[in-house]
């Protein structure tokens, strides 16, 4: 039996990558614009900005494990996780409007409980989905190459959805003269194609039959507890998602600095379009390529490259401090490069830690799994924004309403630089140290499948 065969279907790859537009763009588009929107046009402070980021986030870590658990429990009682996906899908364009739709005149108390209500039910219905589209690669690809030609695919849908959502994004922003309608037209057109992207991908999920078997609903604590015992007993999957939080820590802060790089140190509002255009160009031609340069030497081998390659490219644009200029499109187009690898690697990484967990343990745990992953992944991408924001506050960056004008001081300029440079490179390098302490490889993937099979010959 051969373990290379691809065993997926075309309509499965292809509806299932689909997906990474509804998660492309709420990962790019909020955490691209959302701290400029409250500290450049509302008028909050860069700490009060951070708190109403992160404390939605934080409420998303605390209900991921819970999502998954009961991903779990509909799967086995349903035969599909695909209500879950359906409802996120559903809901999330109508709380991403919301979030953008401050009344004008709110004081600022009442701007930051707005945003981070609003937020926060936008964080919720993303989750709905995300988690068991998540778990979705270790059912839909039995094999240890299926599952990176599934998630490699993925991940050229969710460069397009970067570049979408990062360049367009704010393009649809300044169609209009008050920036506030402007935010307004961004997350309507913006959280409609998120939902239909989420929408798309639930067809991929099983639809699932009259139930299967009846059981009562884990308990909250169950799956907090199921959560901690799964990162207990599964030492792939505690280096992996290590490595992955570091580096959404890293990519988070970059990605909520890009816009304050655009307006003070370039001195261009609209020179994010710019940034992303470099950024995702090469990602988009690379992501086919990584999945290429893993079969042959490994996932684990080329996310280490692809990291390396990304730590290089993100300490070198210190030099903006001494000579900002155009020059920065150069290693922003490495690092995007390198961030291809970065995500379709260690998503495909993923299912096998699951696959290898279930021929030790037992199934059914790909929706905790994922649960605890994407609590994971959340408080990488959402602590991105709280560091920068601490970074603002000590070295005093100027909020503003919209329409006001300001100067920052060359000391709060350094801070956005440095933000955007040395702080996540050193973020990676130590996502290196624990992607060190990966020790999984293909034949502790396919050899407990194949074997069987070759058996029975």
């Amino acid at each position: 039996m051969n373990a290379a065969v691809q065993t997926v279907s075309r309509k499965t790859v292809a509806l299932y990558a689909m997906g990474s537009l509804g998660t492309g763009g709420f990962a790019t588009l909020p955490g691209l614009v959302l701290v400029y929107y409250l500290t450049d046009t509302l008028g909050l402070g860069a700490l009060v900005a951070g708190l109403v980021v992160t404390g939605a986030k934080v409420w998303d870590v605390l209900i991921d494990p819970i999502i998954g658990s009961r991903s779990d429990h509909s799967l086995g009682t349903t035969g599909s996780r695909r209500r879950f996906m359906v409802l996120g899908g559903a809901l999330l364009p109508v709380f991403f409007l919301l979030t953008f739709a401050v009344p004008a005149g709110a004081n600022a108390l009442l701007s930051a409980l707005w945003v981070l209500l609003a937020f926060l039910a936008c964080a919720t219905a993303f989750s709905l989905f995300q988690v068991p589209y998540i778990a979705l690669p270790a059912e839909l690809a039995p094999g240890y190459h299926d599952r990176t030609r599934l998630l490699t695919w993925r991940v050229v849908v969710l460069t397009i959805a970067i570049l979408l959502f990062g360049a367009g994004g704010p393009l649809l922003r300044s169609t209009a003269d008050d920036p506030r309608m402007g935010y307004l037209i961004m997350a309507l057109v913006a959280g409609l194609v998120i939902g239909a992207g989420m929408l798309v991908a639930s067809a991929v999920a099983p639809r699932g039959s009259a139930l299967t078997k009846r059981g009562s609903q884990p308990a909250y604590a169950d799956s907090y507890r199921s959560g901690v015992k799964i990162l207990r007993r599964s030492q792939p999957f505690r280096a992996l998602l290590m490595t992955f939080v570091l580096q959404g820590l890293a990519t988070g802060l970059m990605l909520a600095g890009a816009q304050y790089v655009a307006t003070w140190v370039l001195h261009s509002e609209d020179a994010v379009t710019l940034l992303f255009v470099a950024l995702i160009g090469p990602a988009l031609l690379l992501a086919p390529v990584w999945g290429r340069v893993a079969r042959r030497i490994g996932k684990e081998r080329a996310f280490r490259i692809a990291s390396a390659l990304f730590t290089v490219a993100s300490l070198s644009l210190i030099g903006q401090l001494w000579a900002p200029g155009a020059w920065i499109y150069l290693p922003v187009a490495l690092a995007g490069a390198s961030y291809a690898g970065m995500q379709s690697l260690p998503m495909a990484m993923l299912p096998d830690v699951i696959s290898h967990d279930a021929q030790r343990h037992g199934e059914g745990k790909a929706g905790i799994f994922s649960g605890v992953w994407t609590a994971g992944e959340t408080t990488g991408m959402a602590f991105g924004a709280t560091v920068l924001t601490i970074v603002l506050a000590i070295t005093g960056y100027t909020e503003r309403v919209a329409g006001q004008v300001v100067e920052q001081s060359d000391t709060a300029v350094a801070g956005i630089v440095l933000a955007f440079s040395v702080v996540p490179a050193a973020l990676m390098a130590l996502s290196l140290l624990t992607l060190g302490r990966y020790r999984l490889r293909q034949a502790d993937i396919d050899v407990a499948r194949v074997a069987p099979q070759e058996s029975a010959l």
